[in-house]
């Protein structure tokens, strides 16, 4: 096998989630897989073949890199779209290769004239304006100007998308503040068409802001967490259901983590287990040790207190997580042998282990924890 875990992709879970946000947006809304980080962890070359199969054509990456990586691996020729950094000296290969991203500040704006001359083919760029995430976008002065620039060069510039990102929509403390950003976005849009001119597509929504502000769906809307099985927050969630009948999550994880133990050992009453004296046993114990540790993504907060699943039964970790292994408590399932499988992420009988279990612990979002996940684990595709 030559490695010590594996994750597991389900094709099946992908198709049910992009189903459910399909019945949730209508037919009309193009849905763009946001795949940035990594595809949140998943594997850019394990997740895109998939989701395309599932009928995705449309891809959001976050850099000029991850564009390329999608284009390798892409069969169907979707959109790929780049969300944030793209080198000026990129930018001819973007053009050239029709991978449409961000302009966002004036200096990106210029190179794009200058690299769409160069090459003779118009860039197609996606304009993002401030609308008070405070992080990249016009403003109104530096906007007007960009739009005349654009009128100036219709062969150079095609108006793809007018695009902003939300500061929260995940939560209800930002409430007033992401009102207060599509009424800033909306202001732009009308100033635009006064202007006689309007993008291609209008898009703002995340996953967050799509479930929760259902004006802000528009053209387009960028899906990340939730395609891979995973609400935006507790509180989106239970947003959704507080409105249904049916208490149950509509989502499924596709993501599996999987290792096997490595061996196990018997400790003593009074006895420490693993490096320094953060552990103690208090009766005679049998523990086993997994080859998975802080390397792999396995954080090494949750010494003493991570889980994961051995013989269908949840069994706690004990001692320090080291760079390359865990141990855990298997005092109470004395059937458990080396080679036996162990869940860290995902199902086995009747229980499971989420992200969202181990972001509790740990204090990491389900995104931090997920696009930690090495690449150099094994992504495996399941039916």
């Amino acid at each position: 096998m030559f490695n010590s875990s594996v994750i597991e992709i389900s094709k099946s879970a992908l198709q049910k989630n992009l189903k459910f946000l399909r019945e949730i947006l209508g037919n009309d809304v193009i849905i763009s897989s946001v795949i940035k980080g990594n595809a949140y962890g998943h594997g850019i070359e394990s997740f895109v073949p998939i989701a395309e199969e599932c009928g995705q054509n449309h891809f959001s990456v976050y850099s000029a890199d991850e564009a390329l990586r999608v284009k390798n691996i892409s069969s169907n020729g979707p959109k790929i779209m780049i969300m944030g950094m793209i080198d000026n000296s990129e930018l001819e290969w973007a053009i050239e290769n029709n991978v449409e991203f961000f302009v966002f500040e004036p200096d990106r704006f210029k190179a794009t004239l200058k690299a769409a001359e160069k090459i003779g083919k118009p860039a197609k760029v996606h304009l993002e304006v401030e609308t008070g995430m405070n992080r990249t976008g016009f403003s109104q002065k530096q906007f007007k100007s960009v739009i005349q620039e654009i009128k100036d060069n219709p062969d150079l510039i095609i108006f793809e998308g007018l695009c902003t990102h939300y500061a929260g929509a995940e939560s209800i403390a930002n409430y007033l503040r992401v009102k207060e950003q599509i009424k800033a976005y909306n202001k732009f849009y009308k100033w635009l068409k006064e202007q006689g001119v309007a993008p291609a597509i209008c898009h703002t929504a995340c996953s967050a802001a799509a479930m929760r502000y259902p004006k802000t769906r528009m053209n387009m809307v960028r899906i990340g967490i939730m395609q891979y099985g995973f609400w935006p927050s507790s509180e989106t969630l239970i947003n959704y259901l507080s409105k249904k009948e049916e208490k149950n999550d509509p989502l499924e994880r596709i993501i599996s983590w999987k290792s096997k133990i490595m061996s196990t050992k018997e400790v003593k009453t009074g006895e420490f287990v693993g490096y320094g004296t953060t552990y103690l046993a208090h009766k005679n114990m049998k523990i086993a040790t997994i080859p998975v540790g802080y390397s792999h993504g396995f954080s090494r907060s949750l010494s003493n207190q991570g889980r994961v699943l051995i013989n269908g039964q949840r069994v706690g970790v004990v001692g320090i997580v080291n760079m390359n292994l865990i141990t855990v408590d298997i005092t109470d399932v004395p059937e458990t042998k080396k080679g036996d499988e162990v869940v860290l992420i995902g199902k086995q009988g009747d229980l499971s282990i989420s992200v969202a279990s181990f972001s509790e612990l740990s204090n990491q979002l389900n995104y931090e924890l997920l696009t930690r996940l090495p690449t150099k684990i094994p992504r495996v595709i399941t039916s």
